[in-house]
């Protein structure tokens, strides 16, 4: 039997480094743009020299958030229900999904693969109201995708009518 690596939990403390959500959340606000996190980083922490979101701390994070976000913050970590796995028996429908979301401009710079989906704005649509199945991608079943399909390719075809 081997080992396998886990990732040790993070501790919370206001005085403590950042935690990978809080990066990953701060990143998502920025919509991805290095120029505009190295800004919210010189703000929160008064220097100019400092633009990396690990060498601030947990409390300048959540100010951070709370700036950008215009809310209260949420100690908790976002559940991504758009998240997906290559191994998955529906990959290949799952694949389907991804295409929809490219075409419905649900997609973010990537310097690896060029643009890839921004599975957090999949997500959200599958928690929303317009989603005929309220579950993670993960956990659908193959008739559960086929309506997923069904929907999001309504909310492509309304949002290029539109344009």
């Amino acid at each position: 039997m081997t080992a396998t690596k886990v990732k040790p939990t993070e501790t919370i403390g206001d005085d403590l480094p950042i935690l990978t959500f809080q990066v990953n959340r701060i990143m998502k606000n920025c919509q991805y743009q290095v120029d505009i996190k190295n800004e919210w980083v010189q703000w929160v922490t008064a220097d100019v020299n400092r633009t990396s979101l690990k060498s601030i701390t947990q409390a300048e994070a959540k100010k951070v958030i709370m700036a950008q976000e215009g809310s209260t913050f949420v100690n908790q970590p976002v559940e991504n229900w758009g998240k997906f796995s290559k191994s998955h028996p529906l990959y290949s429908t799952h694949q389907y999904i991804f295409s929809l979301c490219i075409t419905k401009e649900w997609s973010i710079p990537n310097d690896k693969h060029g643009v890839v989906i921004d599975t957090y704005k999949l997500s959200d649509f599958l928690k929303s109201k317009f989603s005929p199945v309220k579950k993670p991608l993960m956990d659908m079943t193959h008739d559960e995708l086929e309506k997923l399909i069904v929907a999001l390719g309504g909310v492509v075809q309304h949002h290029w009518t539109k344009k």
